[in-house]
């Protein structure tokens, strides 16, 4: 179990070395923000973490971090809770009302279910759409070639403020040109925010301009592979590790 001395120092080393790929090449992003991504560890694995300063965490599933979240609220000010595994419709009035942001709008289907909710009087999240940036079957997400019509669609049919982007590229291939190519997409859909970036690559992922990077096993350390989750609304299947390898 991490300490609270241990989740400070690990906390150190990868905000140093946030800071360091923010300097290394160009203009820096004006800020880089970690995501603690704390999914299957149990609250006691979170606080020492909390304790140590670290607000902003990453959860995978929303049964799981309604078990979980609300008591560490209660016991802490200014946590900002995101989503970052796949959303079933069926959650998504849980989900509006434990996150702060969620990283994973997928598909057209998900954007109604936002939308609806939204014009119940509903205050939503703020919304990042997943790209699958690699266009791998067995993923989440929006094509790329695809994704700014997706945004644009989002915003103009349904209503929603699209704040940014996020994509998980292809395991065992440089990740590299997978980010400069959402750094691309957020471009021309115009979004600020990109969530990009995890335990291995982040750095790269800074240098290409990430805004959140994603970082789970470098703070935490191993955690079991998770049961496979349902599919959202009988579609593919989703990445076992979703939002962190």
């Amino acid at each position: 179990m991490v300490n609270m001395n241990n989740a400070a120092e690990r906390l150190e080393i990868i905000s140093q070395r946030i800071e360091k790929a923010r300097n290394r090449f160009g203009p820096p992003p004006s800020e880089v923000q970690l995501v603690a991504v704390s999914k299957t560890f149990p609250a006691d694995a979170i606080v020492p973490f909390l304790a140590a300063g670290q607000r902003v965490f990453g959860e995978n599933r929303v049964q799981e971090a309604k078990a979980k979240w609300p008591e560490l609220r209660a016991s802490y000010d200014g946590i900002e809770l995101h989503l970052i595994g796949p959303l079933q419709t069926n959650k998504v009035k849980d989900a509006i009302a434990l996150f702060d942001v969620i990283e994973t709008l997928d598909r057209e289907r998900l954007a109604a279910a936002l939308a609806d909710e939204q014009r119940k009087g509903a205050k939503l999240p703020r919304l990042h759409v997943q790209v699958n940036i690699g266009r791998e079957p067995q993923k989440a997400g929006i094509d790329p070639a695809d994704a700014v019509a997706f945004v644009a669609r989002c915003r103009a049919e349904h209503g929603l403020e699209i704040e940014g982007l996020m994509c998980i590229p292809p395991d065992g291939q440089p990740a590299g040109p997978y980010f400069a190519l959402l750094a691309q997409i957020g471009r021309e859909a115009g979004v600020t925010v990109l969530s990009m970036g995890m335990s291995g690559d982040f750095e790269t992922a800074i240098w290409m301009g990430a805004t959140h990077v994603r970082v789970g096993s470098a703070l935490f350390g191993h955690r079991p592979a998770p049961a496979q989750p349902p599919s959202p609304d009988n579609g593919p299947q989703e990445h076992e590790l979703q939002g962190e390898h």
